[in-house]
């Protein structure tokens, strides 16, 4: 199926990936999912239980992609917890050949850098809801990263961006996705199917093993 959302939380979502955490994971017919724990969701409370949960609903073939996942310094537990959580969930997307969906708050170098120090540069890592400055787009950019920018969005950093590293989502923003590809379309001046085409693209290199 076509992705053009490439990252969403709405249950009911078409043409989506959707993201849930593993213990609601209850895959629908024809939906395409990510699983992960949210940074912000007690990820030091996680148990191996929650681990194993992890591993089995990741393995299912409905699930393209792992999170979403990541560090988060305005928000959540002790950011040392957090990167150990990320990098559980970077080498179970490593052992499965699929790519991670990361939420990133001030914390572009240190996820680089976890993922560097594992020696795990096999992963596509997409940065959702971006929204940071140019500086920390082209960080993310110069270590191979994709970036999805929601219906919020900094133009400078947008335009920054390489049009073969560009996704877009809704996340949880009720603003449906035809909207959000207008608005990016625009801002970037090039049609709006020509934008839908380009980053259904991406969205099926980032997700192809």
């Amino acid at each position: 199926m076509p992705i053009l959302d490439f990252h969403t939380h709405r249950l009911d979502a078409e043409g989506a990936l959707i993201s849930v955490d593993p213990r609601q994971f209850d895959p629908l017919p024809g939906r395409c999912y990510s699983v992960g724990f949210h940074p912000w969701h007690d990820v030091d409370r996680l148990t191996a239980g929650d681990w194993a949960l992890l591993e089995r609903c990741a393995q299912h073939p409905q699930v393209l992609a792992i999170g979403e996942t990541g560090m988060d310094t305005l928000r959540g537990c002790d950011l040392d917890i957090q990167a150990d959580a990320f990098l559980r969930h970077l080498q179970l997307a490593h052992a499965l050949g699929k790519p991670v969906i990361a939420h990133c708050v001030r914390t572009a170098q240190r996820l680089l850098d976890v993922r560097r120090h594992a020696g795990i540069t096999d992963v596509s890592l997409a940065i959702h809801g971006m929204r940071a400055n140019e500086r920390v787009a082209r960080l993310l950019l110069d270590g191979g990263c994709y970036l999805s920018f929601g219906d919020r969005f900094n133009p400078v950093t947008l335009a920054a961006t390489p049009l073969d590293r560009l996704l877009i989502e809704t996340d949880d923003n009720p603003t449906p996705i035809g909207d959000v590809a207008t608005a990016v379309a625009q801002t970037l001046q090039i049609p709006t199917q020509q934008l839908q085409d380009l980053v259904t693209a991406n969205a099926h290199r980032c997700l192809t093993p």
